[in-house]
């Protein structure tokens, strides 16, 4: 048995460094390359998965899951104030199937509420460390078929019901069959019982190795255990809108998309914690409203702000932090339909797409670019790959032509940065004789079109401090995901066998092969890694505000347990 157990603590790392981004005004991709885009339906665009993610240097080694030395409470529980935070509608503001890990649709999008309510299994820290929580650890064990993750003892859940090894493990067997978009990946997994129990420990029966199995649980559904004895005797309907979980806080109301309120959970594990008294969740409908909310005293926290302009205009008044950046954004074809079932039209993509032009005209160069699905705030991180095939206007006018044309739908989700970079895309793709139209999506319609399978080409991000979890390589490029446009086998192999190893230096070398075969296979461009910044008040501080975390799903997991708004 390799052994992992971190024992009954926390990390204590809290680093405090801050960085800001500081653009200037939006650059305006029409002008980009000194012409406009005219008669065509131009979209806003992406950025952020639709579920599941991260950032850091945490390794996935066979002998420490954690380096967890449980932090001092700076404050007595409750007595670091109330907060309102204010939401994106277009992202992490919408709820619209409520908040029971097993059927909320959009999933991860909603991990600051999650987590709130339900807790974690396992946190992601500050440097990437994974933090035990509502778990104590885990080890490896069977040739590392195996993974026990013992449960800790003495949680209960909010209304006071028992949190055992059963009811995680009757969690995660409800997850794996749920049709959310954020339940965890696990290839290798058992057929027949993948998922038992022994005391208090939870065991989970691969087939072959899987060794970044830990580092996934982070924004999967599979990570946020409820309280199913109450979801039974509630009903679904009642469940989703009131969920019960163990987490630092519980539901006072719930107004589905609009306002969630919580209070402090007095049964939390944690002696001390949280250390806000309330903490309520509310909707606006873009950056620039989020920040007026804020100059009105609406809110005290604005979380993920896509917009340098408005991030410019509130570090005169606010603390503006930028998240470690773990999710490029890249061009996913969908390679099942023309015209990007023809590799020539992929490549047209590739040598037709200048990223840093994008970088230096639109955002100061502010953001680091790469070529694969890697970023500098996560593990395995390549910005040059072998074979990639960079910028050439010639060669993508010549197989333009030699193709007789190429008419491209290019849609995205509604994110201030990324709709710039749409503009930019369509705008440099028209300069090689590529026809283009925009569409962008709500988050919601945008996994609908996902799923329809009709869609082109999308500009999304594909990351995740470890690229086997979350919205990592997988997620877009595995035939087994719902959000791929690639179905290679030989792919799925190579992304396996990367997840697969518990030697580091192994799998750096199994995803660079992955990366150049990707390459190859003009599979889409990276473009360049980016992380929203965090809006708050003063006053406010606490991992993933004031002390920058790895990001997760492109946004960073706030450990609200942790922040404080003293008067």
């Amino acid at each position: 048995m390799v052994t992992s157990d971190s024992g009954a603590g926390r990390s204590n790392d809290r680093g405090t460094e801050r960085t800001h981004i500081a653009h200037g005004g939006r650059g305006d991709a029409r002008r980009l390359l000194g012409r406009r885009i005219a008669g065509r339906p131009v979209g806003r665009l992406l950025i952020a998965g639709l579920c599941a993610a991260i950032a850091a240097l945490g390794a996935i080694s066979a002998s420490a899951s954690t380096a967890a030395v449980k932090a001092k409470p700076t404050a007595a529980a409750g007595s670091g104030g109330s907060l309102t935070v204010l939401l994106n509608q277009g992202y992490e503001g919408a709820w619209p199937t409520g908040l029971d890990p097993a059927t909320n649709t959009n999933g991860a999008a909603n991990q600051d509420l999650m987590n709130s309510i339900f807790g974690n299994l396992f946190e992601l820290g500050p440097k990437g460390k994974i933090i035990d929580d509502l778990a104590t650890g885990y080890s490896f064990s069977d040739g590392n078929d195996q993974v026990n993750i013992t449960i800790r003892n003495g949680v209960k859940f909010s209304n006071g019901d028992r949190f055992t090894a059963a009811v995680v493990a009757a969690n995660i067997t409800r997850d794996l069959a749920s049709s959310c978009s954020c339940k965890p990946m696990w290839p290798g997994l058992a057929t027949t019982n993948p998922v038992t129990t022994s005391g208090d420990v939870v065991q989970m029966h691969f087939t072959t190795p899987y060794a970044a199995v830990i580092h996934t649980f982070i924004d999967s559904n599979a990570n946020w255990i409820a309280d199913l004895a109450a979801e039974q005797s509630e009903g679904e309907n009642t469940y989703q809108t009131t969920p019960i979980g163990a987490g630092p806080f519980s539901v006072v109301s719930d107004t589905l998309s609009q306002d969630l309120v919580l209070k402090r959970n007095p049964t939390y594990w944690r002696k001390g914690h949280p250390l806000l008294a309330n903490l309520t969740f509310k909707t606006v409908a873009n950056d620039q409203s989020g920040y007026e909310a804020m100059l009105a005293g609406q809110g005290q926290v604005y979380i993920d702000a896509s917009t340098p302009s408005i991030e410019a205009q509130a570090a005169k008044k606010y603390n503006v932090v930028e998240e470690a950046s773990t999710s490029p954004y890249d061009l996913q074809l969908n390679t099942l339909i023309p015209p990007f079932n023809n590799q020539l039209a992929r490549k047209a993509i590739y040598y037709a797409t200048n990223s840093k032009q994008i970088v230096a005209k639109l955002f100061a160069g502010k953001y680091p670019l790469t070529q694969s699905f890697t970023a500098p705030g996560g593990l395995f991180y390549e910005p040059k790959v072998p074979g990639y095939i960079g910028y050439n206007l010639a060669k993508a006018k010549a197989i333009v032509k030699q193709l007789g044309g190429l008419t491209v739908n290019l849609a995205t989700i509604d994110v201030p940065v990324a709709d710039e970079t749409n503009l930019a895309l369509a705008a440099q793709w028209e300069q090689a004789g590529i026809t283009v139209t925009t569409n962008s999506y709500t988050l919601t319609p945008l996994i609908g079109a996902f799923i329809g399978g009709k869609w082109q080409a999308f500009l999304q991000t594909a990351g995740s401090w470890d690229p086997a979890a979350g919205v990592g390589v997988g997620f877009r490029f595995s035939s087994t995901s719902p959000f791929s446009g690639v179905h290679d086998k030989a792919l799925d192999t190579l992304l396996n066998n990367a997840a697969g190893s518990n030697n580091n230096k192994t799998r750096a070398k199994d995803y660079a092969a992955t990366a150049a075969y990707m390459a190859k296979q003009a599979y889409g461009p990276f473009l360049f890694s980016w992380a929203p910044d965090q809006i708050f008040a003063k006053n406010v501080s606490g991992p993933g505000l004031s002390t920058p975390l790895p990001a997760v799903v492109v946004s960073s997991n706030v450990l609200w347990e942790d922040v404080t708004a003293k008067k």
